[in-house]
């Protein structure tokens, strides 16, 4: 089979994985020019180039007096000769031989190249006596300093934080251009899932899937439609597919995509597209069906639920943003001692759920008791997961392993 997500034969790492996903996928979406109360969280689809300074004159940083240092006499004393606030420039100038009283925040008399702090100076009638030892440039701060004319504030592909949104608005933006939200359609699949609340028959079990992945998406700024859940039944998950696929720029499933005689979503999928399975080499989770439906991308997680949210944060994740426009999906990860001692065989990468303890000084991870795949209070207990590479062996407590924040994982 040769589709978009091809990935040939044997086991396929993460690394190569994300790697093969960044080269395949662009944006789905297209976009949107929104004023910046609306931005946050948004995809930026343009690179924000200032044209202006900012600040945009030499500013005073301090409340104090602002002098010519060539002016300053034997005994520092020099005439007021002005009064300079935050929006209110002196006009004309710094007269020669005088300082002038300036805020935090007000232009520099032209002329002027210091500031001397209020608390260093003293009053003397209409005078001050500045502190000895000012420098050229001390207490101002220069136009541009923080943002120079013609300088990329903002780049493509990046979230809009509320810090990204206040430097634009310092250049003078009003509105951003944006990628409007993806849309995306999920449902969980199987005649044992049963809605929460709804009287629970023998043999079933409440659908979770749904809910953790749907709110997943929604993390991510995606809007999610709810298909509800469907039967083991190949014409309603069919029918269900293509309708999904008429609406949507993503339609993600749970459960159904293995090979048992039951697992309808497969053959769902192969008469409205493409399939193809991904068989990723991590624990928790099994293969990873990525493929198309009528055009439309397609994420086929596995039915277990722990399995769900570690598959969807390793591999649809980065996915979903890349689809969204979004730049680097990378994760921060960052070393802490194991608390814990964990048997491992290399050639394979496990992600351990876990939680950060102190210990004195130290900061230490504690490993969830079960490791079972089902076991979504796993998921309620820790804090993020951590990565053990193909290649470790065993871990010992007080060893180095690198943990990554389910706060990184989830945005």
């Amino acid at each position: 089979m040769t589709g978009r997500f091809a990935a040939g034969s044997g086991l396929m790492s993460v690394d190569e994985a994300l790697a093969r996903l960044s080269v395949r996928l662009g944006p789905a979406t297209g976009t949107e020019s929104v004023g910046l109360a609306r931005a946050l969280s948004c995809i930026l689809a343009e690179d924000v180039v200032s044209p202006i300074n900012v600040p945009p004159h030499d500013n005073s940083a301090m409340d104090g007096w602002a002098f010519r240092r060539a002016d300053l006499p034997a005994d520092r004393r020099l005439p007021v000769v002005g009064r300079v606030a935050a929006g209110h420039p002196l006009s004309g100038g710094l007269p020669p031989g005088g300082a002038v009283r300036i805020f935090t925040g007000a232009p520099m008399p032209a002329g002027a190249d210091a500031v001397a702090m209020q608390e260093d100076c003293k009053e003397d009638g209409e005078c001050v006596i500045l502190p000895p030892h000012l420098a050229d440039g001390d207490n101002i701060r220069r136009a541009g300093e923080d943002v120079a004319e013609g300088t990329v504030v903002l780049p493509a592909g990046i979230r809009l934080r509320p810090q990204d949104l206040g430097i634009a608005a310092a250049t003078g933006r009003t509105a951003l251009l944006v990628r409007r939200p993806l849309r995306a359609a999920v449902f969980s699949t199987g005649d044992e899932i049963c809605e929460p609340g709804a009287p629970l028959p023998s043999g079933c079990i409440y659908d979770t899937n749904r809910f953790t992945a749907g709110a997943l998406l929604r993390g991510l700024g995606a809007e999610v439609t709810d298909l509800g859940i469907l039967p083991d039944r190949l014409e309603v998950i069919r029918a269900a597919l293509a309708e999904a696929a008429a609406g949507h720029d993503l339609i993600l499933t749970s459960g159904g995509v293995s090979v048992g005689d039951e697992d309808h979503v497969k053959p769902a999928v192969l008469a409205l597209g493409s399939l193809d399975f991904w068989r990723l080499a991590i624990k928790p989770g099994r293969p990873v069906a990525l493929g198309e439906v009528q055009g439309v991308p397609f994420i086929g997680l596995p039915g277990n639920p722990v399995a769900v949210m570690v598959t969807f944060m390793l591999i649809a994740r980065p996915m979903v943003l890349r689809l969204m426009g979004a730049g680097d999906a990378g994760l921060i990860r960052f070393p802490v001692e194991a608390g814990f001692a964990f048997r491992h065989k290399p050639g394979r990468r496990e992600f351990l759920r876990a939680r950060l303890v102190r210990d004195g000084d130290r900061l230490l991870a504690a490993k969830f008791s079960s490791e079972g795949s089902g076991v979504l209070t796993s998921m309620v207990w820790s804090q993020g997961l951590v990565d053990i590479p193909e290649t470790r062996g065993d871990v010992a407590p007080g060893e180095m392993v690198e943990f990554v924040s389910y706060a990184e994982l989830m945005r």
